[in-house]
């Protein structure tokens, strides 16, 4: 049976493809020598420097105009075949059957006390990397690319849902794209998309990217390279034999790493001996424990640069219960390539720790003749060292960054989308199509383009199916809704809901806010955001809005007052969700609030991406609050409430009286080195290249009727980077000093964030996890730290079920060091990328090096912070 449905969708294949009109060309099934399927083998035809891809059933079909052509049948392990064919008005039938491959043996491989000869192809290979990244000046082909995803298993209770939606797992999405791509040296990259179709789908579907990763750089996909300058220290390398190939001898390498885990490849590293480039590849790695397997299939394009004509990407993993498995198929074909002139010329690579004789007299040779300049050393032809070879295509590139127009610019890509690209039929893509569908994306096809009809139905209201109704509804205002009311003009309705909650002083309250935006011609914005507050306990409405002026893309202006209750410090340390749990279920009212009512100006201005610049007045007059309400879900009679004025070490009684206060706010960030990436002509910043440095002047002014005379100045800086294999450093440093505390009141301390609950929101750097929110603020000098490093491995990480579950670990240390709270320490360990959302955290905390408390905590990821740099 299972039979008959394979030859059922070949042949129902076979016919999709026949019915374009004239097509011709070669078509078969690719077998090995025990008559079994070579799934996704290459298909490499010369004359056009085209590839293609058998699919999972080993059958293949390319469309060739009439003539001769020589065509190479490639598949890793088995030699490749290169049959001469003759292509006439309609399909050859062309079944291929490979032999796997015979590699033999060095001899020195048994030799005792000899070296692997990998070792010395390795060498050879890794100091040569930046060279073929830097051989060519330009190159076009075009890309065809199919990504099918498949289910293979759920959730028991989502199960029949699912499967009511029409997924399950035996049916694909699919998604594929024709993409004229185009390089251009050093970092110029161009993708058109020619045609999309996607399953299920007819509208605004974003095309699958190509990959435009290479083996060459040190990383990909942020693993390390078996070419890395730093493979030696993750990697083992062992010979598996050579063989000769097209007039090319290759020789096979197996990859081990010596620690396993993520971000690491194992597998086999195909090199072409002499010119050592890639041949081939074979490797898989893992990342947050789904596993990738990469392989990749080289031609000599034009007999002169070895570049891929196909890719094969098979993830495989799971998420919440989810299983699935994805595969990313591209074939590259019509290469044009344009070589660097300044690389044109060939010469041998030596290796300085086998070939030491000839080594060492090449070395002598370069001291007692003048040194040619970096390009003359390339074009002379002359055999160089390893070391030699790294130090001239360093200092080429160097050169070469010098003389482009941005050299902060490390990428540029461009993208469009041709307007055509979603408008081609099934007979288009059976005659452009260099994978053939499988048995899956077949019926995922017929399936999911079945719902879009009913999709587009609904659209059109012919059908019994209703969608949510368009324009004002009465659910939106407790749920809020955008509307656009005028040209370039919308008014938003603010999600009531959300902000229910429960304190202590209000009892229960909630807010309602509006937005009305406004863009006009010239790129300036407008935002208008008034907010009504009421506090039941109170009985007391309070309201205040906010005015935002974008002049320009560098410089805006906010404007706002009214009257507001806030939070004693001003980083917020308390989601007001988290306090109303807190309170209600635990009698732990941990925010503390004051009211004022405020007048406030800021402008903000971007001097460059490195520098920004803000500076703000606030009048304000300033209200002390009390708790209004006892009210509690748990009745727990072995806790009170604590009062709404913070306890403080400093301050033995932080009650103020209603003041006046006129207060000046002075920032400046500065950034000393930035990189970038050009995407359809914006620019996107690239994180980690510099610390941020901060500067912060914040000034209470006795003036007019102002009860305030303080000056804080201080100074902050903040940076990550990585340290290894998937490894990174987190720190942050703030330290400051109040120059001025003539008059202040508790408001005006500063304030650190600490946290007494069990659960936290925020991201691991820049909150104490043990820390009382208040007890430490200071109007003295202080000096707060925090350091977090995330271990690609540390202890549990090393046993491999864990690996597999993705699961990381990390070590972090917080101090704080001021007046009252002395040499203040947390040391922590955290089990980070739980089910990809939380960590759990053990703390201990000390002070001035005694013992003091410890705890646990779970972590909720929050952030891109959390999600990309600690999970």
């Amino acid at each position: 049976m299972k039979g008959t449905a394979k030859a059922f969708i070949t042949l129902f294949t076979i016919l999709l493809a026949s019915s374009a009109v004239n097509a011709q060309g070669i078509r078969g099934t690719i077998y090995n020598d025990q008559n079994e399927v070579l799934p996704f083998a290459t298909i490499y035809v010369r004359s056009t420097e085209s590839g293609a891809i058998s699919n999972i059933d080993g059958y293949y079909e390319i469309q060739l105009t009439p003539g001769k052509y020589d065509i190479v049948y490639q598949y890793l392990g088995y030699e490749s075949l290169i049959k001469v064919v003759e292509v006439t008005n309609s399909f050859s039938q062309l079944d291929i059957k490979l032999k796997a491959q015979a590699v033999l043996l060095r001899e020195v491989v048994v030799t005792t006390g000899k070296e692997d000869p990998a070792f010395t192809i390795m060498r050879k290979a890794i100091a040569k990397a930046k060279y073929h990244t830097n051989q060519l000046d330009a190159y076009t082909a075009r890309v065809y690319v199919k990504g099918s995803g498949r289910l293979i298993d759920s959730p028991f209770f989502l199960r029949k849902k699912i499967a009511k939606e029409g997924i399950d797992s035996t049916s694909a999405f699919t998604q594929e794209s024709v993409i004229e791509v185009k390089y251009t040296r050093p970092n110029q990259y161009e993708e058109h998309v020619l045609s999309i179709r996607t399953s299920g789908e007819s509208h605004n579907t974003s095309p699958a990217p190509y990959i435009n990763g290479s083996f060459y750089e040190p990383e990909i996909g942020q693993a390390v390279s078996p070419l890395s300058p730093r493979a030696f220290a993750y990697y083992r390398f062992s010979y598996q034999g050579s063989f000769e190939e097209q007039g090319y001898v290759v020789s096979k390498i197996r990859v081990t790493p010596r620690s396993k885990g993520d971000n690491v490849f194992e597998g086999d590293l195909l090199i072409v001996e002499d010119q050592w480039s890639i041949h081939s590849l074979d490797l898989k790695t893992t990342t947050f424990g789904i596993g990738i397997n990469i392989s990749q299939i080289y031609n000599p394009i034009s007999g002169k640069a070895w570049m891929p004509v196909s890719h094969k990407f098979d993830v495989r993993g799971s998420f919440l219960g989810f299983d699935f498995e994805f595969n990313y198929l591209a074939t590259a074909s019509n290469y044009e390539i344009t070589l660097n002139p300044d690389l044109s010329t060939e010469f041998e690579v030596i290796d300085d720790k086998v070939e030491k004789e000839l080594a060492q007299q090449i070395e002598e040779d370069n001291k007692n003749i003048k040194q040619p300049d970096v390009l003359e050393k390339l074009q002379t032809g002359k055999a160089m060292t390893r070391k030699d070879l790294r130090k001239v295509i360093r200092e080429y590139e160097k050169q070469e960054r010098e003389k482009q127009p941005e050299p902060d610019v490390i990428e540029i890509r461009k993208t469009s989308i041709d307007s055509m690209a979603y408008k081609n039929d099934s007979t288009y893509w059976a005659g452009i199509r260099s994978v053939p569908l499988n048995e899956y994306e077949i019926k995922g096809y017929k399936k999911l383009d079945s719902m879009a009809v009913e999709d587009a139905k609904a659209a059109k209201g012919d059908t019994t199916k209703t969608g949510r109704k368009k324009g004002f509804g009465v659910g939106d205002l407790l749920l809020g809704n955008t509307y656009k009311v005028g040209n370039k003009t919308h008014l938003k309705l603010k999600n009531s809901l959300e902000t229910l909650g429960f304190n202590t002083v209000e009892g229960f309250n909630f807010q309602y806010g509006l937005q009305l935006t406004k863009t006009f011609e010239n790129k300036q914005w407008l935002s208008i955001e008034p907010t009504v507050r009421y506090s039941f306990a109170r009985e007391k409405l309070i309201g205040n809005a906010k005015v935002t002026w974008k002049w320009t893309n560098n410089t805006n202006w906010i404007f706002a007052g009214g009257r507001e209750i806030n939070q004693y410090s001003d980083q917020n340390p308390i989601h007001p969700m988290v306090n109303s749990l807190t309170t209600l279920l635990y009698k732990r009212n941990y925010m503390k609030l004051y009211e004022q009512d405020f007048a406030t100006i800021k402008f903000n201005q971007r001097i460059s991406d490195k520098l920004r610049f803000s500076v703000s007045s606030t009048w304000a007059e300033r209200h002390q609050l009390f708790n209004n309400t006892s009210y509690t879900l748990r009745d727990r009679k072995d806790v009170v409430y604590t009062p709404n004025p913070p306890f403080n070490d400093e301050l033995v009684n932080t009650v103020f009286e209603t003041n006046q206060a006129i207060t000046t706010d002075i920032n400046i960030n500065y950034i000393p080195a930035i990189r970038y990436r050009l995407v359809n002509g914006a620019k996107e910043k690239i994180d980690g290249v510099a610390p941020t440095f901060t500067a912060r002047l914040r000034n209470g002014l006795p003036v007019q009727d102002s009860d305030v005379d303080f000056n804080l100045l201080s100074f902050g800086v903040k940076h990550n980077f990585k340290m290894g294999i998937r490894g990174r450093l987190f720190y942050q440093i703030d330290a400051g000093l109040f120059l001025n505390k003539e008059k202040l009141t508790f408001v005006d301390y500063q304030h650190f964030l600490g946290n007494q609950i069990f659960v936290q929101n925020t991201d691991p750097v820049g909150r104490y996890r043990l820390l009382d929110y208040y007890q430490s603020s200071t109007a003295d000098h202080y000096i707060s730290s925090f350091t977090y490093y995330n271990f690609r491995k540390l202890l549990i990480t090393h046993l491999g079920f864990v690996q597999k579950w993705g699961l990381k670990e990390g070590l972090f240390v917080n101090y704080l060091g001021t007046q009252s709270s002395g040499n203040y320490t947390e040391v922590g360990y955290s089990l980070n990328n739980i089910y990809r959302f939380f960590r759990i955290e053990g703390i201990a905390s000390f002070r001035d090096g005694e013992y003091s408390d410890w705890g646990l905590r779970v972590g909720i990821s929050t952030s891109l912070f959390e999600m990309v740099s600690i999970n």
